[in-house]
């Protein structure tokens, strides 16, 4: 009983870190090659105005749309790719904890016939909001 349980819970965990890996690594293989050409910094001075309201760098926006169109471990990759403070990252991890995964959210909300609208603007106006804040707060910790 021991014996198949351990044998189990190795076979779970391998294909868990697959599962991850396959979108992980893709992710930050994609934004270390972004490192490497002018689009980054393209993405980066675009939208460094919008991320400055959260004290983050233009290129953190990668990370919210990867973690909002997507999925938290492409944000994850990406996170990993672009160089951080850690009170960056909680502040991206706090913010994406309210609003990720968008579309298939979404999409199981419109079959539980509660108003799309409304529960994108809560989710995406909580991200918003508590982005402002605990971007400010770490500022101020810093």
């Amino acid at each position: 009983m021991l014996l198949e349980s351990i044998k189990l819970g190795i076979k779970k965990g391998i294909e868990t870190t697959w599962m991850l890996a396959k979108v992980i690594i893709p992710v930050y293989i994609f934004i270390t090659f972004l490192q490497h050409t002018p689009v980054l910094n393209w993405i980066a001075y675009a939208f460094k105005p919008f991320m400055g309201l959260f004290h983050l760098p233009g290129e953190a926006a990668i990370v919210l749309v990867l973690g909002n169109t997507l999925n938290l471990y492409a944000a994850i990759g990406a996170i990993r790719a672009i160089e951080l403070t850690p009170m960056q990252i909680t502040t991206l991890g706090i913010m994406l904890s309210f609003s990720h995964s968008l579309f298939v959210e979404t999409a199981v909300v419109k079959k539980l016939d509660v108003s799309v609208s409304k529960f994108i603007a809560l989710r995406i106006g909580l991200a918003v909001v508590v982005g402002m804040i605990v971007g400010q707060v770490g500022e101020l910790l810093c």
